[in-house]
């Protein structure tokens, strides 16, 4: 299967196996853009959690962790911008009545027109014969005229987002024909900006009531705890700190599945600096970043930097890691200089200061900001397209069948192994079972016992299950199992008393980090 055509396939997948699930899905059309993460997914999304924290937090002596509340005073947002900023560029369908971001239709207009140049350029190289990759091929791709068209709407997007320039990207979707998703029609209205953040309240009556937010994102309630931090873990700049959590915006177009949700899951860390220091740490943290990526198997072919043609206001320099998605190349996370227009907001908002005591200098500042920020949700699903395949195997009839598998990392695996008894009498369940006993401390394992011993392969390659050991009538003779790689389906005896040092070592975290 085209890879670019595979976004359908694996949400079925996801589903089917029980990695997610749309939210309230027992009610009519459930709750849209909300995503329940299934028995499968929570722990796919545990153990991406796992790998990060470890990354960033135990890896680092200088970075420390936080878990702040999501309800925090309103003043917060107003000192960050979010109330007078925060906001996207929304365009009406007349036809369809349905509301859509301005810059989201135009970006999709320009994933189908690359999408188009790929295609072209695969027939012109079938035909010539190109290699691809090849000077030829990547000449025909860059050059070819919808790739050229790509370029040119991509630059009139740049400039009406850096300038504001509302008018201009109605323009854009007009004067390229783009065309409501649901109805087809071309009939739009004026663009308009519409915030994002969800409003709550809190008191025990109306009139008493204060006005709060949901958090749309983790990072300010690391400002406001910086000196909280600095000052009880005694840390000297440059000094990180470190948080997981959930963040909420009210996207009028949330779609494409977990990629664009109402409610997700940020990994955030902020790392504080000597003012002046940043463009060397915004290096550190953009390679380190991009490796911690590399080292959980997603491809280097998939992941590329993107240098911001439009600045937040706060920053000095920012950049993307994007990842080719099916349904295009997109930000999986974001490396930002935050300069130090952050904490200077609380202190001029809050009335205290925010300043560190350099014992070095004998000075005090206000600390530099370089900010790492990657999307839980986001990163899962790019896990699930990276490692989903369909491959035609040999079937046990000595017919050729496809077999569906994740080739996850094994670190990020939901199980580790699953253990099987050949049949499920004779013994051989009862030693399956001491197998499981001895793992389960380390590793999570799954006893399965139905079907043919060939199903329960595809079944566990399916969810991405790194390792099968079967339990034969050998067994109870020469005390040695067979265990199954899943991604070479090799398989080689080893004895019961190696299996867990044989999975030990494949799953070594020092191995990943080094």
């Amino acid at each position: 299967m085209n890879y670019d055509e595979l976004f359908p396939t694996i949400v079925s997948h996801a589903k089917e196996y029980g990695f997610i699930f749309p939210s309230s899905e027992v009610y009519e059309n459930g709750l849209q853009a909300v995503y329940d993460y299934g028995q499968l997914g929570v722990e796919l999304k545990r153990n991406i959690k796992t790998a990060w924290w470890k990354a960033m937090v135990q890896m680092h002596e200088n970075i420390v962790g936080l878990d702040a509340a999501i309800l925090m005073h309103p003043t917060v947002w107003k000192a960050s911008g979010h109330v007078d900023a925060f906001n996207d560029p929304m365009i009406d369908n007349k036809d369809s009545k349905k509301r859509y971001r301005a810059d989201n239709l135009i970006e999709e207009h320009i994933d189908k027109l690359l999408a188009k140049s790929r295609k072209d350029t695969a027939k012109r190289a079938k035909k010539e014969g190109w290699e691809e990759g090849s000077e030829e091929y990547n000449g025909f791709l860059h050059k070819n005229r919808n790739a050229v068209k790509a370029q040119e709407v991509q630059e009139q997007l740049a400039t009406a987002l850096s300038n504001d320039d509302l008018e201009g990207l109605r323009n854009i979707i007009i004067e390229q024909k783009i065309v409501c998703p649901v109805s087809g029609s071309k009939e739009w209205s004026e663009v308009r900006q519409f915030n994002l953040m969800f409003k709550t309240q809190l008191g025990a009556t109306a009139d008493s009531a204060m006005d709060l937010y949901l958090r749309p994102e983790t990072a300010q309630g690391i400002f406001v705890n910086f000196l909280n931090v600095q000052k009880t873990s005694r840390m000297k700049l440059p000094f990180g700190i470190a948080q997981i959590g959930k963040a909420f915006r009210n996207e009028i177009v949330a779609r494409q599945f977990i990629f664009r949700m109402r409610e997700f899951e940020q990994m955030e860390m902020q790392f504080f600096i000597k003012p002046g220091t940043q463009e060397e740490w915004f290096n550190y943290w953009k390679e380190y970043r991009i490796k911690w990526h590399q080292a959980l198997g997603i491809q280097d072919d998939r992941l590329t930097f993107h240098e911001h043609e439009k600045l937040a206001h706060y920053a000095d320099a920012a950049e993307d890691i994007q990842f080719h998605f099916p349904m295009g190349i997109k930000e999986l996370e974001g490396i930002h200089s935050r300069t130090d227009f952050d904490l200077k907001q609380h202190m001029e908002f809050s009335g205290k200061k925010m300043q560190y005591f350099d014992p070095e200098d004998q000075t005090s500042y206000v600390p530099y900001v370089i900010e790492t920020s990657v999307g839980l949700d986001r990163t899962f699903l790019a896990h699930l397209c990276n490692a989903y395949e369909e491959e035609e195997v040999p079937s046990a009839k000595g017919t050729m069948e496809v077999r569906k598998v994740l080739k996850l990392h094994p670190v990020l695996a939901p199980y580790k192994v699953a253990v099987f008894p050949l049949v499920r009498k004779d013994g051989l369940p009862e030693i399956a079972r001491e197998i499981i006993s001895d793992l389960k401390i380390e590793h999570n394992v799954m006893y399965d016992e139905k079907d043919a011993v060939g199903r329960r392969y595809r079944r566990h390659d399916a969810i991405g299950t790194p390792f099968c050991v079967t339990v034969d009538y050998e067994t109870k003779d020469d005390q040695c199992v067979t265990i199954r790689e899943r991604d070479t389906m090799k398989q080689e005896r080893i004895p019961i008393s190696e299996v867990s040092n044989y999975v030990r070592e494949k799953l070594s975290w020092k191995n990943i980090l080094a």
